[in-house]
């Protein structure tokens, strides 16, 4: 699988983070893995653990999140993914339109491993929380650093603001598995 090297918003530059790379480790029948690598975390704010639970809101300090929508639609899935072990899952029937919660049987599973200066941040996600493929997707994350100091990364942004919900993000795509 491919690793992106994600972008801040121009109008949201870092304090120290010096670069953030994103990618879908593994798609097995049971769990899809992703890891968020951050250079330069020194000064990241990592919010206070909560265990496992759904919780609204966790795009308000550092939070990784993975978009999903199936290909030539316009539903989509967003989840959000806290270092402290929260996690979010919404359904969406259109560009921010319909926002529900989605379905999950289990939680997935957060483990975040902190350095002086990289954040590496693992999510194990059950394939079964997920759309049918193959679908198009974007990696994504909101930093916070001290100061309350905010980036937006993604592998694509819109021009104007931060927008993880515009289709500019949806930048890659995964397709379903070749049978023999």
């Amino acid at each position: 699988m491919e690793t992106f090297e994600l972008v801040h918003h121009p109008t949201t530059p870092p304090l120290g983070v010096t670069g953030l790379s994103a990618r879908i480790l593994a798609l097995e029948p049971r769990w899809l893995t992703l890891r968020w690598r951050v250079e330069g975390a020194g000064r990241i704010v990592l919010p206070p653990f909560a265990g496992k639970v759904r919780a609204d809101g966790l795009w308000q300090t550092t939070c990784f999140e993975l978009f999903m929508r199936p290909q030539h639609r316009e539903d989509y899935v967003e989840f959000n993914f806290s270092p402290s072990q929260a996690w979010a899952a919404y359904d969406f029937c259109g560009y921010r339109e319909g926002m529900v919660e989605r379905a999950m049987p289990r939680p997935p599973v957060c483990t975040p491993r902190r350095g002086q200066s990289v954040l590496i941040f693992d999510v194990a996600l059950p394939t079964a929380a997920l759309p049918a493929l193959p679908f198009e997707y974007g990696l994504t994350a909101v930093i916070e650093e001290e100061g309350g100091h905010k980036s937006y990364w993604a592998m694509a942004h819109r021009e104007d603001r931060p927008d993880f919900h515009h289709e500019s993000c949806f930048a890659s795509r995964l397709e379903a598995p070749h049978q023999p």
